[in-house]
């Protein structure tokens, strides 16, 4: 029975594998999967609770689904609540396969170093459909709208690109990084082996919370969010590859007295032709787990640093900076629907990575095979 075939009956780690795709699948396509655009704000439609789908009209026939007009009334200054204004005369036909508001799938843009200028990678299809929506004037809001309007379902897709790929590309970076400079150490030895192990060591005492929160502070104002998410991935990255390098050391200390190693010595392989082809690929199950079990860090990084204001900075969304509403009591009370939709998505995300890591650790390390 081969490795996939073993990861494809372990449940939980099916589980995160399918979440993890549905996921990655709906944020590449948010421009088709969202109704509206995340920038665009509703006339009179602040803080609008999740839109309810109704099947019959006020007499009570059946008409199919449909939703009405909603927007928002005066405000109770006692207690904070706000009415609701709905037009019942004038529903809107809710539908599958709507057009709306034009967008370009998969369009790609990079801010590219050293100016991070964002250059147009792939221009995109462009396009008007869309998942669903109505038929007339009344905006159907799934998860309801922020305090500028704006659709919290249609934030929450675009937001994931960000808080999605952030871990992804920070692996990109401080995986290479940490096992290049593991393999060095550990297969050199020596006055090498010392002066790299102390460079690590006094890497993996700095806090690395407290150092994202310094050197994100330290950023220009002017950034775009694009700009500004490359910046955090190379700090994130910088101080994320430290503690990898230290335990691709450990192994490849062990790995470099094997016969194959010696051989390729003895035939007269040239060092670093030996580490990237004979030394490294051996380190391969402990990369895959360790990088699947290390993506989530980067996710709560990003909305850690979002959330206190230092990360991705409004208009532009993250599931961070979304989040940080919640450090507005009167949102916790009166509008839990901002809240819970990107709390939740995060643990979503962290809790998928992790079954996912765990069922690929079971599967691919050696000693759980003998047991």
């Amino acid at each position: 029975m081969n490795w996939w075939q073993r990861l494809k009956k372990n449940p939980l780690a099916r589980f995160g594998a399918v979440l993890l795709l549905v996921f990655y699948l709906a944020v590449i396509a948010a421009d088709f999967v969202a109704p509206y655009d995340p920038y665009e704000s509703q006339p009179n439609g602040s803080l609008l609770p999740p839109t309810p789908i109704y099947l019959h009209n006020a007499q009570g026939q059946f008409i199919g689904p449909h939703i009405y007009p909603t927007t928002q009334g005066k405000t109770d200054l006692e207690t904070g609540n706000r009415e609701l204004i709905v037009d019942r005369q004038n529903p809107a036909w809710f539908r599958l396969f709507t057009r709306g508001s034009s967008y370009r799938l998969f369009r790609l843009n990079l801010p590219l170093p050293p100016t991070f200028e964002e250059v147009e990678i792939f221009s995109g299809i462009p396009s008007n459909l869309h998942l669903f929506g109505t038929t007339g004037e009344a905006r159907f809001n799934l998860l309801g709208t922020d305090e500028q309007g704006r659709d919290q379902f249609s934030r929450l897709l675009h937001g994931g690109r960000i808080s999605l790929s952030i871990g992804l590309v920070g692996i990109a970076i401080s995986f290479p990084l940490g096992m290049i400079v593991g393999g060095i150490s550990g297969y050199f030895g020596g006055w090498t082996d010392s002066v790299v192990m102390r460079l690590v060591e006094v890497l993996m005492t700095i806090p690395s919370l407290y150092l994202l929160v310094a050197l994100a502070a330290v950023l220009p104002p002017g950034l775009s969010s694009a700009q500004r998410f490359l910046l955090i991935v190379l700090i994130t990255s910088f101080v994320g590859w430290a503690g990898l390098a230290r335990v691709i050391r450990g192994q490849v200390l062990s790995i470099k007295e094997r016969e194959f190693v010696q051989a390729a010595k003895a035939m007269g392989g040239n060092s670093l032709y030996i580490i990237l082809r004979h030394v490294l690929p051996q380190t391969a199950t402990y990369i895959i787990i360790s990088a699947t079990l290390a993506v989530p860090g980067f996710i709560v990084a990003e909305s850690v640093l979002s959330l206190i204001g230092l990360g991705i900075q409004q208009p532009d969304p993250s599931w961070g900076n979304m989040l940080s509403l919640a450090t507005n009591a009167s949102i916790l009370v009166l509008q839990p629907w901002l809240i819970w939709p990107p709390a939740l998505l995060i643990i979503l995300t962290v809790l998928a990575f992790n079954l996912l890591g765990d069922g690929l650790r079971d599967t691919l390390d050696p000693r759980s095979l003998r047991r």
